[in-house]
């Protein structure tokens, strides 16, 4: 009688003792299974982050870029020669000296017009060399203005902006200044051109 119940009692704890262990072998489990997770999770993390910078890498050295188009550098919409580009700065300089930059500014869009316009030659210097009637179009040619200026900061500012296309001048072919200006020629401008604006010293002509 008592070794049946000793037999009984002993396949119980026996029966205790499996299902403990059991469930520390689950536990166990799911912990490592966990941190198995967990470190594939990183290892693959740590992957992606090394093929996007190898990508990075691999089309900076293939010359691609991202690009920014806000940020793009302009193209010169009238590429001058040397020559041609001192003789806009030493006119612009010679005419409009006291001008703030956009005085300046509508002086050398005045002097691009001309060259893209039929009426007039087809460079910068000769447009502002040129003469009709014996009459020089632009009085600093003659007066020694234009061979002796010194070109301010504003004056390269003025006409870089010129170049990259900015106009402001409503397609002006001339100007003037009224005070001090010859009547005969403020005649002609008065009675020959259609005036378009005054800025500054100058009055501008189409």
């Amino acid at each position: 009688m008592y070794k049946k119940y000793l037999t009984s009692l002993l396949l119980l704890n026996m029966t205790f003792l499996m299902s403990w262990v059991c469930v520390k072998e689950v536990k166990i489990n799911r912990i490592a299974s966990t941190q198995a997770f967990r470190m594939e999770f990183l290892s693959e993390a740590a992957q992606e982050e090394k093929k996007s910078f190898l990508e990075v890498v691999a089309s900076v050295s293939s010359g691609q870029r991202v690009v920014d188009y806000e940020v793009l550098e302009q193209e010169v919409k009238y590429p001058l020669s040397d020559t041609d580009y001192d003789s806009l700065l030493r006119i612009v300089e010679a005419e409009a000296g006291g001008e703030d930059e956009d005085g300046k500014l509508l002086i050398a869009n005045v002097v691009l017009n001309r060259v893209n316009n039929e009426k007039f030659p087809d460079t910068v210097t000769d447009v502002i060399m040129q003469k009709g009637q014996g009459v020089a179009q632009f009085t600093p040619t003659v007066d020694g203005r234009f061979q002796n200026v010194k070109i301010s900061e504003e004056t390269y500012e003025a006409v870089e902006r010129a170049l990259y296309g900015e106009d402001i001048s409503q397609g002006a072919l001339y100007f003037c200044a009224r005070h001090g200006a010859d009547s005969g020629k403020l005649m002609w401008f008065d009675q020959k051109l259609t005036k378009l604006f005054e800025y500054g010293n100058h009055e501008f002509f189409l």
